[in-house]
């Protein structure tokens, strides 16, 4: 596991021009598409951006790589129309549509004194100057229109993709979801927000450290994947790390995609969201003194819970109840990218050196959610990069349990009792 960058920081200027409109370049259907409820929720209300680095061998291809990013957009608008419109309010519930208007998306060409080489061997989140590299879109809601799309086109090439897609209502029946609030915990931004006066730390787990980690996990439980396995890891140190009373209830979610689950399918090129977040959920106390292999049970049981029904209740959820937000207290949310495509996305330069989100805490809350993002070290090993956002005096517990973890599970594959080893020893 490693949580450091190779290199200092780089420091850079960035030049901006002014923001343009980039318009499909044929005419474009003029027409106000719904949301899903599905797409509807309250909880994706927010920007995620998304940063691609190429190299600059690749870029000689083109003497004008802002050029050909301008072109390649309008040409796609035209088959992908709904993100050169906006997202608005329509009716008194606050029901987002997207307005086909066919105005195009905002468009900002930049240059950086910087190149890729200079943010170190190692790509990952957080870069430094995202200050200085990514604008901030306008994100008010109400009677303001918001872009479903921005792409900032810098030399290292920016996007940032509202999570709200287009698609069409559906309905289904209603059912108790465990991600969203019932009383149980009371929601507050300001225990939420306590996560606000952090850091940002990148956690790289190759193949090493899932041997490891597997030598902890029990028989009957062998076959969890990967993203289980360190979901169950990072859910229970985060906990500990918090220092939470040990009878708080804790929660761990898992982005799942829903996609393949319909009957009949989804239509070809449906292009909304599809995914629910189920929560797997116990106490502070109970997560940190059982071994791992209580943490991947909990989380297989919750992601093994979404099916079409399970899809519907939660539209028929959002429709009855005001689209309630899911729970942050003392929550925790994952969301693997590693098959999401972004390193592959090819300008004509080749694939990205780096391609995916570009900081560690987004959403309203940073710190509720983590990615998991395909990497390397410094060693060429694939693995999985994920950034963690915890306050200060908390990463600091954060990172000497994870690695007093890692320890442990390598000792246990030596050890006749390696599938009853402990987690992690309490810090209650």
């Amino acid at each position: 596991m490693s949580s450091k960058m190779s290199n200092p920081a780089p420091s850079f200027k960035v030049t901006r021009q002014a923001p343009e409109l980039i318009a499909p370049v044929a005419p474009t259907p003029h027409e106000l598409k719904h949301l899903s409820d599905i797409d509807d929720l309250e909880g994706l209300r927010f920007q995620v951006p998304v940063i691609q680095f190429y190299r600059q061998s690749h870029l000689r291809r083109s003497n004008d790589p802002v050029g050909v990013i301008r072109e390649a957009i309008g040409k796609a608008l035209v088959h992908y129309y709904p993100f050169a419109g906006q997202l608005r309010e329509v009716g008194s519930g606050r029901k987002l549509a997207v307005d086909c208007t066919g105005e195009g998306i905002m468009f900002i060409e930049a240059d950086a004194d910087v190149s890729v080489d200079e943010f170190g061997d190692v790509l990952q989140p957080p870069f430094p100057g995202l200050d200085e590299l990514l604008f901030d879109v306008p994100r008010v809601w109400g009677h303001t229109r918001v872009s479903p799309l921005a792409f900032p086109g810098n030399k290292t090439d920016l996007r940032r993709i509202h999570h709200c897609g287009a698609a069409e209502p559906h309905h289904g029946r209603r059912d108790r979801h465990r991600q969203f609030p019932d009383g149980r915990r009371r929601d507050g931004a300001r225990a939420a927000r306590r996560v606000l006066a952090a850091r940002v730390r990148p956690f790289f787990f190759g193949p090493d450290e899932v041997a490891a980690l597997r030598n902890l996990v029990p028989p009957h439980l062998t076959r969890c994947s990967t993203f289980e396995l360190l979901m169950a890891v990072l859910w229970c140190t985060r906990t500990v790390s918090l220092k939470l009373n040990p009878a708080d209830e804790v929660s761990m979610m898992s982005v799942v995609n829903a996609r393949y689950k319909f009957n009949p399918p989804l239509p070809k090129g449906y292009y909304g969201n599809a995914f629910a977040y189920p929560a797997a959920l116990t106490s502070a106390g109970e997560l940190s003194a059982n071994p791992i292999g209580f943490a991947i049970q909990l989380v297989k049981k919750a992601k093994n819970e979404v099916t079409e029904e399970y899809m519907k209740s939660v539209a028929d959820l959002m429709v009855l109840n005001n689209r309630p937000h899911f729970t942050v207290v003392q929550s925790y949310v994952v969301s693997d990218v590693t098959r999401a495509g972004f390193k592959t996305v090819d300008f004509g330069w080749g694939e990205a050196a780096y391609g995916g989100p570009a900081n560690g805490g987004v959403g309203v809350i940073p710190g509720v959610i983590s990615f998991y993002i395909p990497a390397k070290n410094k060693k060429g090993e694939k693995g999985i990069t994920i950034p963690i956002c915890l306050p200060v005096e908390a990463m600091v517990v954060f990172v000497k349990e994870l690695d007093g973890l890692l320890e442990t599970a390598r000792l246990a594959g030596d050890t006749p009792k390696k599938k009853t080893t402990p987690l992690i020893t309490s810090a209650f």
